[in-house]
């Protein structure tokens, strides 16, 4: 049989015990905390790096996978037998991992032009269960035998028809990342508002501000459920404060009569760029 073998990368937040079970392969993304590299999912768990997150004395920093590493990926999946490799990425518009997923495929068939192995790249436009909810379909589909061609066009259509909203609890972070201005992340602060975000086409935008806590999780649930296709799967994504996201599950589960299909802490990555305190829930958008 042609098997198909999924992969992708560690800000997509699968759960370990998915991706021992569907035999996805994760590639890591190098961390930096204060002069020190780690390795996501090796080297720590998402909770215990947010704690090194609040100790450290800079923003951490994170860099992306290179071509030379899928390129391992590529060979390594041929001389293990499959037929096609789909990589499934991160945000092309806020890391460079799918332009070296890319460059890492074209060079392989120049190299090995004898090589019948069919590799897909696709972008999720997306980050966390965004993109790592769509990662684990599509390699439950893999398992079934589905053809790589049917797999990548689930993945562009749950890529194009995905919807985040996410609300960062402290401005520092996403101030410090460059995901807000300066100035707004300054009077937001001073004003205690709480931001909504989404991503339109890849790029962050502001849907609403909030003010005060207690209106992010009645907020989140209801524009999650008014723009959700009815009755299919949604996924809450945890920071800091576990307990906000249950609340979240909970909000969302009255609104549409079942739970989330995932939770899942955020990883590096995401901490990194919108801090280890949020939440966030993730639909299939019917408006799009």
């Amino acid at each position: 049989m042609n098997r198909t073998l999924i992969v992708t990368d560690s800000a997509s937040d699968v759960l370990p015990e998915l991706e021992t079970r569907y035999g996805i392969r994760i590639l890591p993304f190098s961390i930096v905390v204060d002069g020190q590299s780690y390795v996501e999912r090796r080297d720590f768990t998402p909770p215990e790096f947010y704690q090194m997150m609040l100790g450290a004395h800079a923003l951490p920093t994170h860099s992306q996978v290179t071509p030379m590493e899928f390129t391992t990926v590529f060979e390594q999946a041929e001389a293990d037998g499959y037929g096609s490799v789909i990589y499934i990425s991160i945000n092309s518009h806020g890391s460079g991992t799918f332009n070296s997923a890319c460059v890492a495929r074209d060079s392989y068939k120049e190299d090995h032009p004898e090589s019948e192995l069919k590799i897909f790249c696709v972008d999720s436009l997306s980050y966390s269960l965004g993109y790592g909810y769509m990662v684990v379909e599509a390699a439950k589909k893999a398992e079934k035998g589905v053809s790589p061609e049917e797999i990548v066009s689930f993945c562009e259509d749950w890529a194009k028809k995905s919807t985040i909203f996410f609300t960062p609890f402290s401005l520092e972070y996403v101030r410090k990342s460059g995901r807000v201005s300066c100035a707004a992340a300054f009077v937001g602060g001073l004003m205690g508002l709480k931001p909504v975000i989404t991503w339109v086409d890849g790029d962050s935008k502001t849907l609403a501000k909030l003010r005060g806590e207690k209106l992010v999780v009645p907020t989140l649930a209801k524009m999650a459920a008014e723009k959700m296709v009815p009755k299919t799967d949604y996924c809450v994504i945890s920071g800091l404060r576990p307990e906000i996201a249950d609340q979240l599950a909970a909000e969302m589960e009255k609104l549409v009569g079942y739970p989330p299909a995932m939770i899942a802490s955020a990883g590096p990555v995401i901490a990194i760029n919108a801090g280890p305190d949020l939440v966030a829930v993730c639909i299939r958008d019917k408006t799009k």
